[in-house]
């Protein structure tokens, strides 16, 4: 049998390490070095810090920011972990010089410097714009569907309702507690055997009293959350954290936000990133809009509008009012609407060839004959159902912009006879009364001076399609990067402000990262 040297692991030993020869040139890590020591300005972090003439000495924030962000790159997102790294990686060693920040500072450095996060942003994007890897041509913007960037943030979704189902929660929660109380009441007049049963009795009432107390003081404090909209409805309030919303995704139903980002085409540098509590898009496009002029005006980099730099989303950010801002402001924008591809002649045969991209039903819903298949007249204001029968005009209207929406019934005789009612209309029933509808159908006529007409012209020419075309590439492998390899799938965080510094600071992990790739610093 050969002859091996014994290892062993029951010993200790001294090993000499220096720091600054552990952060190798050509790594994330020596990037992130060198930009948080020699080109950032820290100083938007002092003003928290309060312990200038007296007091025990804090971490510096150079060293707390590099650590974070190491360990957001590294896919590490709990402050215990990372205190953990701290304590063992000699690469988290090597950045905090072996020091070990308590995981309770790192949590309270990331949530209470949102300002300070948005400050070393934009100086990051002038370090970006330095280093040649903005090229001020087109930006993409982009949000919305899961695993990118619905994200679930630190509140439970079963806090959720209106105020009206809050307060009915409230009462039944009260009734929990009194029949609680009544059954322990009840244990109380028996000598012996019931113990068990009184202590978890005690605890159930203890955890739903808190429950109640927290509704109630929500109810009495808080005012209804209303939507967004000429005519705002109230939408679900959460009594965990309000500023986040409820929002539907593939992967079911999340409580958390939103996070927006705004990507430049030459190098995927995102110039904007912002965290909305809203799950719909529509609204976020011109305050993203905004604060990306604001940016490129405090980074000097020039103006969106002046410069005619081409802006680019997706259908979940076209409406009539967004249409209209980017028509009024000149902003050089292509945001196709719904119906992009239908009058795209390369996709008329695209649903024949490929079949209908949903299923009969979707979530429950009870999917019937779609309004394409209803024949309308434009001119005569007319419609005929897919059966022949002619449906009368219920109402007509006309919005701020010219945009004229025609409102059609069938007619109850022909509905109720028809033998198509169970696949035409969702509830067939209602055609058999007297105060029953027919099928209901609507459909928009865009006039020639709107602002939709004008933005389908611009999309459905030649160049407006081969800049659409840019749109996927350039956003799309920016959450690929942020949501998979950095591991971000959840805020850690309550309240908009404090997500929307977590949601810049894994943006600015991967500005840096670009900086490190493609930069000049090594």
């Amino acid at each position: 049998m050969p002859n091996f040297k014994t290892p062993n692991y029951n010993q200790d030993t001294m090993v000499v390490v220096n720091f600054e020869e552990q952060i190798r040139p050509g790594t994330f890590e020596f990037v992130l070095h060198h930009l948080i020591e020699d080109k950032l300005d820290l100083s938007a972090f002092y003003d928290k810090y309060k312990n200038d003439t007296g007091g025990r000495s804090a971490y510096n924030p150079a060293i707390l920011l590099k650590i974070i962000l190491y360990a957001y790159y590294k896919g590490v997102r709990s402050s215990r972990d990372i205190e953990w790294e701290c304590q063992n990686n000699i690469m988290f060693k090597a950045l905090t010089c072996d020091t070990t920040p308590h995981f309770t500072s790192i949590a309270s450095f990331i949530s209470s410097h949102p300002d300070a996060i948005e400050d070393i942003f934009t100086q990051i994007l002038m370090v970006c714009d330095e280093e040649g890897l903005i090229g001020h041509e087109l930006i993409a913007i982009d949000g919305g569907r899961p695993p990118r960037c619905k994200i679930s943030s630190n509140a439970a979704k079963e806090h959720s309702g209106t105020f009206d189902e809050l307060a009915r929660k409230r009462d039944k929660i009260q009734q929990q507690i009194k029949a609680c109380m009544k059954e322990h009441k009840s244990l109380d007049r028996r000598r012996k055997g019931e113990g068990d049963r009184k202590d978890q009795l005690e605890k159930t009432i203890d955890t739903l009293d808190k429950h109640f107390n927290k509704i109630d003081q929500f109810l009495k404090t808080a005012a209804p959350r209303m939507g967004q909209g000429k005519r705002p409805k109230e939408v679900k309030s959460n009594i965990t954290d309000n500023e986040s919303a409820k929002m539907l995704t593939s992967k079911g139903t999340i409580q958390g936000y939103n996070g927006v980002a705004a990507v430049d085409k030459k190098h995927q540098i995102i110039v904007d990133a912002q965290a909305f509590g809203e799950g719909q898009e529509h609204h976020t496009l011109k305050p993203v809009l905004d604060k990306i002029q604001q940016r490129y005006a405090d980074a000097e980099f020039g103006s969106l509008i002046e410069d005619q730099i081409v802006v680019t989303a997706d259908t979940g950010f076209a409406n009539e009012a967004n249409y209209a801002y980017l028509k009024e402001e000149a902003i050089n924008a292509y945001i196709p609407d719904n119906a992009f591809r239908s009058r795209d002649p390369k996709f008329q045969s695209h649903k024949s060839d490929h079949g209908k991209r949903h299923q009969d039903t979707v979530k429950g819903v009870k999917r019937v004959i779609p309004a394409g298949e209803f024949q309308l007249n434009r001119r005569n204001k007319t419609c005929i159902c897919p059966e022949g029968n002619e449906m009368w005009l219920r109402n007509e209207t006309t919005d701020d912009f010219g945009k004229v929406k025609l409102f059609f019934e069938g007619k109850l005789t022909d509905c109720r006879n028809c033998a198509r009612k169970h696949e035409c209309m969702r509830n067939p029933s209602s055609a058999d009364t007297r105060e029953g509808h027919g099928r209901q159908v609507s459909f928009t006529m865009n006039t020639s001076k709107s602002p939709t007409a004008w933005m389908q012209k611009r999309v459905d020419s030649r160049y407006g399609k081969q800049v659409y075309g840019h749109r996927m590439s350039t956003v799309e492998p920016v959450f690929a990067n942020i949501g998979t390899q950095k591991g971000l799938n959840r805020f850690s965080l309550r309240g908009k402000q404090k997500v929307q510094g977590q949601w810049q600071l894994y943006c600015l992990v991967h500005n840096i990262e670009k900086i490190a790739n493609y930069g000049a610093i090594n």
